[in-house]
């Protein structure tokens, strides 16, 4: 399958990351991490906007109520209707910040951090309700990224990227996670896995970090497509757009010493396949 990408936004960030369609405001909020900005783009009409956050943002999520939930160097703040910002979890810890996230089935945030000089064990993957009730699911982690559950949401999926594995758990209810394996292990000339999409179909989509690739796997772990790209860093993966099929790939500049033309932009594959609603924090 041949498939054909176009810049939806043309950008410099210098660490894009976490797209995600938000289907109530037919955009796609996505964040540069590093430059501390909350981006949106309505594909419909081309609008975007931009907002200037405190601190590094390593995520951003609709909310069932409306406004946004952040996942912040800090820990975890919203984003009310009206554009104020509050805490709902603070948890500073020098040299750490909030990376990739997602919402569950049940609309509870499943928050990563790192570190930022990326020490193993410096990171953690937590569950977060929407009453701000926090519980760590895993505290041994290196740079928690990608993250997503099977359609039934009986799977989820999970990178800490140093280890180069896509692995999967066995998800129950109430968050409680069980039998983790190895669905893919990324070879080391294809780069790092970041962050990753689950279709309706249950194949898993992963960007690769220095790989210049979004790859498919399936619930099995067959690798059965390869989607490449003009850029050396993408970052993550949604299917957007009012039908679900158009797959939108973050990009990052940092740490390039001679960023392609591209590199920091919102890049979409129009057709790409056929993703799932994304459920809104519930808080």
């Amino acid at each position: 399958m041949t498939y054909t990408h176009e810049v939806a936004v043309l950008a410099e960030a210098a660490l894009g990351e976490g797209p995600t369609w938000d289907a109530d405001g037919e955009r796609l909020i996505w964040v540069d991490i590093l430059g501390s900005r909350v981006h949106t783009y309505h594909p419909a009409t081309g609008a975007r906007a931009v907002r200037v956050v405190e601190q590094h943002v390593g995520a951003a999520k609709p909310r069932a109520g409306g406004g946004l939930v952040l996942n912040l160097r800090d820990g975890v703040g919203l984003v009310d209707p009206d554009g104020a910002f509050r805490w709902l979890h603070r948890e500073a810890v020098p040299g750490r910040r909030g990376n990739d996230a997602a919402v569950a089935p049940d609309g509870s945030l499943w928050a990563g951090t790192m570190r930022y000089d990326e020490a193993p064990g410096g990171g953690t993957l937590s569950r977060v309700t929407g009453d701000g009730a926090v519980r760590t699911v895993l505290d041994d982690v290196a740079v928690s990224n990608g993250l997503g559950w099977s359609p039934d949401g009986r799977l989820m999926y999970y990178i800490d990227s140093p280890t180069r594995r896509v692995d999967v758990f066995d998800h129950d209810g109430d968050g409680t996670l069980t039998g983790r394996r190895t669905l893919a292990r990324i070879e080391d000339s294809a780069g790092f896995p970041d962050g990753l999409t689950v279709d309706a179909d249950g194949c898993v989509w992963v960007a690769l970090w220095d790989g210049a690739a979004v790859r498919r796997y399936t619930p099995s772990g067959e690798l059965d497509r390869v989607v490449g790209l003009p850029v050396p860093r993408p970052t993550a993966c949604a299917f957007g757009g009012p039908d679900l099929t158009d797959l939108y790939i973050t990009t990052a500049r940092t740490g390039l010493t001679a960023p392609l033309a591209l590199s920091g932009s919102l890049l979409v594959v129009p057709g790409a396949g056929k993703g799932l609603p994304q459920p809104p924090f519930a808080g």
